[in-house]
């Protein structure tokens, strides 16, 4: 008798969209949206972009990472969706931000299905060198090609994006479109890593077994490259428009580490995980900064600490110590007491 992939995955795959990390995750990232509506401190609203964006970024490094995944293909994803952004904006005089925000995700998209149908062959250290060097040529390319992308100038002049015809011009406007664009990238990651939860576990564990056992895999991590390259060109687009300029030096390749470092930090098991690596390894690149030449290195202590510390992230070691309260607290009340009692005289 065949043994098929379905009998090994749970058979209510649509039990519940999101889970509880998901619906946090969105919660936070929504209530970005109300900083610019109260605050019009320009360093609170910088801080607030530069989290977002390293939070929608890293999203790139956690979609791969759910099927065992390293990737430091991120920034040449993302240079990708922010140089569409700027060329039709500059050269063809789209401006408004729904159509960007469209292209911005399906370009990098578009780019990474001959791309991955090549790279998603190899694995471990393999996949991870090949992708690093991926962001090296994109970075190249940037610099070569200078009629398309302005070469070491890059394309300056960046016209401000629109909504209904309302132009999107100050620092509170600039926030709310990368809030948008956040946003949007956190749904389609949550409801994609969510609905292909059982999928991506499976090729996790064991790919040949689960392809053995009938599960296209290469079509799995097809489709979670092409998702996360479309998220990252999100990122793309909201630096592009903070910064209302397309430059080579704000892609560059060793920028990867930095994704990859917000996902493990924060937890790499969870979608709450790059929003909290994000705020935390952001906020300290800022307070650190302050230290002048000893900036680098308290941040590099920071990371081993965590990293040391807390294997599962700082979300991973948060959730353990909550549920072992709640268990605690479950344990105290007489009614689990008795419960108990009646278990051990069975």
């Amino acid at each position: 008798m065949s043994t098929s992939v379905n009998s090994v995955l749970p058979a209510s795959k649509g039990q519940s969209l999101l889970g509880s990390h998901d619906w946090i995750t969105l919660a936070l990232v929504a209530l970005a949206f109300i900083i610019p509506l109260v605050s019009v401190n320009p360093q609170i609203l910088s801080q607030t972009n530069l989290i977002l964006i390293a939070a929608t970024g890293a999203l790139g490094v956690y979609i791969m990472q759910r099927l065992d995944l390293m990737s430091f293909a991120v920034p040449s994803f993302m240079a990708i969706g922010g140089y569409t952004v700027a060329v039709l904006s500059l050269r063809v005089g789209i401006t408004d931000v729904f159509v960007l925000g469209v292209c911005a995700f399906v370009v990098p998209a578009l780019c990474a299905i001959p791309l991955g149908s090549l790279i998603l062959k190899l694995k471990g250290v393999y996949f991870v060198l090949v992708t690093f060097v991926l962001s090296e040529i994109v970075q190249l390319l940037l610099f070569e090609l200078e009629p398309l992308t302005g070469g070491a100038n890059g394309l300056v002049g960046m016209p401000a994006v629109t909504i209904f015809g309302m132009e999107l011009w100050d620092n509170s406007h600039v926030l709310l479109t990368t809030c948008g664009l956040a946003f949007t990238g956190f749904v389609i990651t949550a409801v994609f890593t969510r609905w292909f939860r059982y999928e991506f576990a499976a090729i996790e564990t064991n790919d040949v077994l689960a392809e053995s056992l009938g599960l296209a895999a290469w079509k799995y991590k097809a489709m979670a490259f092409a998702v996360a390259a479309g998220v990252s060109g999100f990122a793309g687009f909201a630096l592009v428009n903070m910064l209302m300029t397309a430059h080579p030096t704000s892609f560059a390749p060793m920028s990867s580490v930095s994704y990859i470092t917000y996902t493990i930090v924060g937890g790499k098991r969870t979608i709450l995980g790059t929003l909290v690596g994000a705020i935390l390894l952001v906020s300290a690149t800022d307070y650190f900064a302050l230290s002048g030449e000893m900036s680098p290195g308290l941040f590099g202590l920071l990371i081993i600490v965590v990293t040391l510390v807390a294997r599962g992230g700082v979300v991973g070691v948060a959730t353990n110590i909550l549920r072992r309260l709640m268990q605690k607290g479950t344990a105290a009340t007489p009614a689990a007491s008795a419960l108990a009692v009646e278990e051990k005289k069975q």
